[in-house]
C-alpha cells in the first residue's frame, strides 16, 4: 500500500500543502498548519472572500459533496459549530485565528485526494471539510484555505486514522531560498526520523490539540541563556512552546527573551536601527549577505538543535536585517516556534509515542 505524502512549498513565510477534493478532483493549496485542525478553503457561492488567484471550489460541481447536519456526529464534534437552514438542520463552522483572521461556512463531507510515495493517488472519501463563505484577515493569493494537521479529531491527522500510525514528518524550505521551493509531507512509516544528527524531545500532551514541547534554555555561542521557572516550586514548565508551522517568526518564554537579547548584542558589533515594519525587536543596519549570524541552539529536553543560521535573521529590506524571534506577552501568551526557525529542519511528530524528532536537513534535497 502506497504511504501518503503530500508536497508543500515554500511561499513567502507560508507553507502550501497541495491536495484535491471533490469528485471529479480539483487542485487546492492550503496553509499547512500545525497549530490548527480544520481542513477548509473558499467555496462559491462567497459572500466574504480574499482574493485568489486559482478558481473558488464550487461544491455543485462535485458529486461525492455531503452537507452534514445538525445532529450528526461530526457537527458535534466541531469545537465552535452551530445550525442553521431550515428546522436548523445545517451545520455551520466559525475559526477564529490568534492573528485575528477568521473563517465562517459549511461543514460537510468530501473525497480528498492525497499523493502519495507511489504513482497511485490516496483516497480518503468522506473526510469532513470546511466550505467556507466568509473568510477574513487572509491575504495570501496562492492559497485557498488552512489545512490543519493538530491532535484535534478534525484534523487531516487524525482523519487519516490508523494507517499512519499517528506520525508525519515535513521538511521546511527556508522561504529565502533560491530555485527549488517544494518539499515533502510524509505520514506513517515512511515519517519516522532516525539516523546521524536526530535528535528527540517529549510531546506533551494538554487538553487543547496542540503540539507542546519544553524549551529549556536557548545560547549563543557558548552563553547559554537558561529559562527559570514562573513557578514557585521552582520546576520548569513542561510543554511551555508550540510547534506552529502556520506562523513565521518564533515567539519565546518571555522571561527568556532579555537574556538572548542581551547575548546576541554582546555578538553583534552593528549600528542597531527600528525594523521599519515595526514588527520586529532587535535589527541592525547591514545587508543579510553582509551579515555573520551568531550560531543559536535551541535546548529542549534532551534535545539540543542548532538553528540553520538563514532561519534565524531576516531581511526586511536591503539595509536591514532583523531578529525573526519575539517575545511571547500579555497580548500573545503562548510561545511558539515558528515555520522560518523550523526549516531545513526534518521534524517528525509521533503522537503515539510522544515523541519530537529534529534532523538538521537540506530540505531542498528531499
Amino acid at each position: 500500500m502506497p504511504h501518503v505524502q503530500c508536497s508543500i512549498c515554500s511561499n513567502g513565510g507560508e507553507y502550501l500543502l497541495k491536495y484535491s477534493v471533490g469528485t471529479p478532483p480539483v487542485e487546492i493549496l492550503g496553509f499547512a498548519d500545525t497549530s490548527t485542525d480544520l481542513i477548509w478553503l473558499q467555496c462559491e457561492p462567497c459572500s466574504i472572500c480574499y482574493n485568489q488567484t486559482a478558481p473558488l471550489f464550487d461544491p455543485k460541481k462535485s458529486r461525492t459533496y455531503k452537507k452534514v447536519s445538525c445532529s450528526s456526529a461530526q457537527c458535534q464534534s466541531l469545537p465552535q459549530s452551530s445550525c442553521s437552514g431550515g428546522n436548523k438542520s445545517s451545520c455551520q463552522y466559525s475559526v477564529d485565528y490568534y492573528d485575528g483572521s477568521s473563517s465562517d461556512g459549511d461543514v460537510a463531507v468530501d473525497t480528498l485526494t492525497l499523493g502519495s510515495t507511489t504513482s497511485r493517488p490516496v483516497l480518503l472519501p468522506k473526510t469532513i471539510i470546511g466550505c467556507g463563505r466568509d473568510n477574513e484577515g487572509f491575504t495570501n493569493a496562492n492559497g485557498s484555505g488552512v489545512v490543519g494537521l493538530g491532535r484535534g479529531a478534525n484534523s487531516l491527522v487524525s482523519q487519516l486514522g490508523s494507517s499512519i500510525d499517528g506520525k508525519f514528518s515535513y521538511c521546511l524550505i527556508p522561504f529565502t531560498s533560491h530555485g527549488n521551493t517544494t518539499s515533502k509531507l510524509n505520514f506513517g512509516s515512511n515519517a519516522v526520523v532516525s539516523g546521524s544528527g536526530s535528535v528527540s524531545t517529549p510531546l506533551v500532551l494538554g487538553q487543547d490539540s496542540y503540539y507542546y514541547i519544553t524549551l529549556e534554555a536557548i545560547s549563543v555561542g557558548r552563553k547559554r541563556i537558561d529559562l527559570i521557572s514562573a513557578s514557585e516550586s521552582g520546576n520548569l514548565d513542561t510543554g511551555n512552546i508550540i510547534i506552529n508551522s502556520g506562523t513565521t517568526v518564533t515567539s519565546l518564554p518571555e522571561q527568556l527573551y532579555p537574556g538572548f537579547i542581551s547575548a546576541l548584542k554582546d555578538e553583534i558589533h552593528l549600528p542597531e536601527v527600528d525594523d521599519p515594519t515595526g514588527q520586529l525587536i532587535l535589527c541592525y543596519k547591514s545587508s543579510l549577505d553582509d551579515f555573520r549570524v551568531p550560531s543559536i541552539t535551541a535546548h529542549f529536553t534532551g534535545a539540543d538543535v542548532e538553528l540553520s543560521s538563514n532561519t534565524t535573521f531576516i531581511s526586511v529590506n536591503e539595509e536591514v536585517v532583523c531578529l525573526a524571534f519575539i517575545p511571547a506577552d500579555e497580548f500573545q501568551p503562548a510561545a511558539f516556534f515558528g515555520n522560518l526557525a523550523q526549516s531545513n529542519l526534518l521534524v517528525g511528530i509521533d503522537v503515539l509515542n510522544e515523541t519530537v524528532s529534529f534532523k538538521p536537513t537540506d530540505c531542498t534535497k528531499l
